[in-house]
């Protein structure tokens, strides 16, 4: 695939969906994310983020505290798997699908391709067969090149390489997996990664069904998850959802509560537009994730440039500083979500109160809003969820 300039110009979309490019803008080299930093850079490699990854498979180190036993490990790992069977198959090329690598097509792409005289109608399509393959929330939005990696990661050596794609992709459409309230709840813990490693196996079947579907039309399609690309700003040029001072997209229907997977395609689809509600008006006012980070890594304040090795240059946002995050991860030996509990978009939209809650907090009314929420977010006892009548 031929890129084009590394300095793209700003798309016409960009305010609507909060996006500020500067000049300074440059893709993001995904080498310098801080997962794969902690493999080849020896600032951030230590003995305990290897530990935290080798936790994940059969080297956990169960311990007595609540939400950390090994049935609580157990279950994380177990969540994980089918992510991992994926992830680890093309291990002996350097790529590690759906994370430094596009998920590589099982089918091919079908010699006869069926006529498409109605974009909106197929677009329709694509999202009802998204549904019915298990995804929350589906939209779709332009091949913007901005937000593709500049190079991905050969994970045999950890240098850089190419970020293919095929020629011609026009589209990208977005998908949200929505994560358990009640494991989310139990932040920090082992057992609340289950809610995390759940979503990443069910996203890589929904996201490679989804895809192989399209290639059966006769059209390209790559299925990726944390590859190939930077998701949150498709998701939100895609119109599911805001960007948020804890990093995440704030959806309407499940708050901060989702993972997000994506295909790239050539299928004549239209494209849908960023919906802003309201969302950064409230973030200026609320410091609730920021407040309740343990190691202080979430940013209070405005949104700014980052100068972080692991942020992309050029683009005003809030930006968490990345190296004490993962510290705090590999500590525990496990994820930490503890922003996403404490966020007070973290609600069952689907309840009355909760969808009356939301038309104030978008409103001028926010601030009444926060004061409301003022008594949620709460930790739950991993041990109550595993109590909990079935």
């Amino acid at each position: 695939m031929s890129y084009p300039s590394n300095h793209p110009t700003p798309h016409p979309d960009d305010t609507a969906a909060g996006i500020e490019v500067t000049p300074e803008f440059e893709r993001f080299t995904q080498r310098d994310d801080m997962f794969t930093r902690a493999f080849w850079d020896d600032r951030i490699r230590s003995k305990q983020t290897d530990q935290f990854f080798a936790s994940y498979r059969m080297e956990a180190a169960p311990r007595r505290g609540d939400g950390f036993t090994q049935r609580d490990f157990a279950l994380r790992n177990a969540s994980w798997l089918v992510s991992d069977i994926i992830s680890n198959r093309g291990n002996d090329a350097g790529k590690r699908e759906g994370f430094q690598a596009a998920i590589a097509n099982d089918t091919p792409v079908a010699p006869m391709q069926q006529p498409i005289d109605d974009p909106a109608r197929m677009a329709s399509e694509i999202k009802r067969i998204a549904r019915f393959f298990g995804a929350d929330l589906c939209g779709i939005t332009d091949m913007d090149d901005r937000w593709l990696y500049a190079s991905r990661v050969d994970t045999r050596d950890m240098s850089e390489a190419p970020n293919d794609l095929p020629r011609g992709m026009t589209s990208v459409i977005v998908m949200g997996h929505q994560m358990e309230e009640d494991l989310v709840a139990t932040y920090p813990s082992a057992l609340a990664g289950a809610a995390t490693g759940r979503e990443y196996s069910h996203e890589a079947a929904v996201v490679m069904q989804l895809a192989a579907y399209i290639r059966n039309l006769g059209y390209e399609a790559t299925a990726s998850m944390n590859d190939t690309g930077l998701v949150i700003p498709y998701a939100i040029k895609a119109g599911l959802g805001e960007y948020a001072r804890n990093q995440m997209v704030i959806t309407p229907e499940f708050g901060p509560r989702l993972r997000f997977s994506k295909i790239f395609t050539n299928l004549p689809l239209t494209h849908d537009t960023p919906k802003p509600r309201g969302v950064r008006a409230f973030c200026d006012i609320c410091t609730k994730c920021a407040d309740a980070c343990p190691v202080k890594a979430l940013p209070f304040g405005p949104p700014k440039i980052s100068t972080d090795v692991s942020a992309i240059k050029g683009v005003r946002k809030w930006t968490s500083d990345a190296e004490k995050c993962f510290g705090f991860w590999a500590k525990m030996s496990s994820d930490c979500a503890i922003c996403m509990r404490v966020c007070p978009f973290n609600r069952d939209f689907s309840k009355w109160q909760n969808k009356a809650w939301l038309k104030i907090a978008l409103s001028p009314l926010r601030h009444l809003a926060l004061w409301m929420d003022r008594k949620r977010g709460g930790r739950k006892r991993p041990g109550d969820w595993w109590a909990r009548d079935v």
